[in-house]
Formats: C-alpha cells, sequence, structure tokens
C-alpha cells in the first residue's frame, strides 16, 4: 500500500500553498513531511504563483517533531547534522527568493514554532496557540531564533517555562505576528494580502526581500542560528535530560508531562495583575 503525501500544494493565481497534510498526526513534522517540504519548496521557488503559502491542515500548524521517529541514541556530531538539517529548511524559506507568507491556526509546537521566524509575513487564528516543547529535553534551538521578532525577555519568558505557549492575540502584540484574524478568515486574509504582494514585479519583490534579510543578518540574526543546534546537542546529552528520557521511557510520555504542565507566563502575570 502507497504511503499517503504528508503534504500537498494547493495552486493559485497570486499565491501557491503548501499544506501540511497528516491531521491524523497533528501534522507532526515526520522525516518524510521535512523532505516533502524542501522539495515543494524548491519547486514552488522555480515556479507558480509570486507569493508562496505555508499552513496546516486538520485542527492545526503543527505539533513540532515526530516523537515516534525521535532517534535519541545518536552521537553528538549526528545530532548536530539532524538539527542542522533541520534549519536549513527554514533558512531555505529565508533565502527564497518569493515572499513567504505563514498562516497559523491551532496548534503550531516545539520545533513547528520555528518556520514563522524564517518567513515574510505571518497570520494567526484566534485559535493559535504557539508553544515550547512539552518537556525540557532540549533548548536553544527555538527560542534564540525568536530574539529578533520579540526581543530576548519575551524570548526568555517563552523559553523558561517548560510546555509556555503564546495565543494568537499575544503572538502579535509580540511582533511575532503581522495581524491575528478569526479564524474562519485566516486563508482569505493571506490570499489578499498575496494579490496585493502579486501587483509587484518579481524582481523587484526579490531585492526588497534580500534588502531588508540583510539588514536583520548585519545586526546577527544569522550568527545566533548558526549556534543553536550546538547548543541543543550539548544539553541533549545532560544527565539531567537523559534521566528524564529514562523516565518517559518507564513511566511513559503523559505521566511525566502532568508534572511540567501548569499555566503558562501569560495567564500567570494576569494572575498577579488581578485580570480573570
Amino acid at each position: 500500500m502507497t504511503e499517503k503525501a504528508p503534504l500537498r500544494i494547493e495552486r493559485g493565481e497570486a499565491i501557491d500553498w503548501i499544506v501540511f497534510d497528516r491531521p491524523e498526526a497533528a501534522n507532526a513534522l515526520s522525516h518524510l513531511l521535512l523532505e516533502s517540504f524542501s522539495e515543494a519548496l524548491d519547486l514552488l521557488t522555480k515556479e507558480g504563483a509570486p507569493v508562496i503559502g505555508i499552513r496546516g491542515s486538520g485542527k492545526g500548524f503543527s505539533a513540532g517533531v515526530d516523537l515516534t521517529e525521535y532517534n535519541a541514541v545518536s552521537t553528538p556530531l549526528q545530532d548536530v547534522q539532524r538539527l542542522r538539517q533541520n534549519l536549513d529548511r527554514w533558512l531555505a524559506i529565508w533565502r527564497c527568493p518569493k515572499p513567504v507568507i505563514v498562516a497559523i491556526h491551532g496548534f503550531c509546537m516545539g520545533v513547528a514554532a520555528h518556520i514563522p521566524v524564517f518567513s515574510d509575513l505571518v497570520i494567526v487564528a484566534e485559535d493559535a496557540l504557539i508553544s515550547e516543547p512539552g518537556l525540557p529535553l532540549g533548548g536553544g534551538y527555538i527560542a534564540p531564533s525568536w530574539v529578533s521578532q520579540v526581543g530576548p525577555k519575551r524570548a526568555k519568558e517563552f523559553a523558561f517555562l517548560p510546555g509556555n505557549y503564546i495565543d494568537g492575540r499575544t503572538a502579535e502584540k509580540w511582533g511575532l505576528a503581522n495581524a491575528v484574524v478569526p479564524v474562519k478568515n485566516l486563508i482569505s486574509c493571506a490570499e489578499d494580502l498575496a494579490s496585493r504582494i502579486a501587483l509587484i514585479p518579481a524582481e523587484v519583490l526579490t531585492v526588497k526581500k534580500q534588502s531588508i534579510n540583510r539588514a536583520m543578518e548585519a545586526a546577527g540574526f544569522l550568527t545566533a542560528i548558526n549556534a543553536v543546534a550546538e547548543s541543543d546537542a550539548i544539553l541533549h546529552l545532560e544527565p539531567s535530560v537523559q534521566d528524564l528520557r529514562r523516565r518517559i521511557s518507564d513511566e511513559g510520555l503523559k505521566a511525566v508531562l502532568k508534572e511540567f504542565r501548569g499555566l503558562n507566563s501569560t495567564k500567570i502575570f494576569d494572575k498577579y495583575k488581578g485580570i480573570e
């Protein structure tokens, strides 16, 4: 039996969509999905509409890395290479000559929270929940990329609480998203933006994107990004992290997750501000 394709391409006049299509697995980023994503992005970079969109099918954008495929037993170099390979996939969004719009609804967890950082415009639905991994099994991989978008204090706020998350309105407030809209309007909003963007000649759009990216790179964006794979791989070898992995194996993922669940940072702040 042929395995179902993990994503699909939806063609349009102004925007071509790359749609993560594993709703039965919460659009978890399997190896096949990641490879398919790189192939789709490469294809749409060379042909098709003037704008590229990325979104998820089903109840959310993506639950992050596919834990059923995650192999924690590897050498440090293999771990760095694996992490670096995924960064290179997102950097291809950054380097793509076309504008890339990410539309997020529902959950956007763990490694999937990297994707909006490397895109050009981000629209989130009101039901969006963008989160850190539920367990502190690594670190220094996702939140450092957020610094250029939200600043260091908010990046640390996001990173320091296990399973911390922000909703759609907070993503807009922090500067990670351009706008938050009702979920029913999410795709239409992105497509309307793309139609306006498409009025500008492709060559002009490419130079506009490159010039703004270069300003970010001059401020150190790529320097920070190029260090995150090594930081995360080092933490994977820490005894406390390895102990936590053993607990997951012995007790089960849900039991260990329960220990770390609690209020996110926004709700803690609201609690002490007297906001219900």
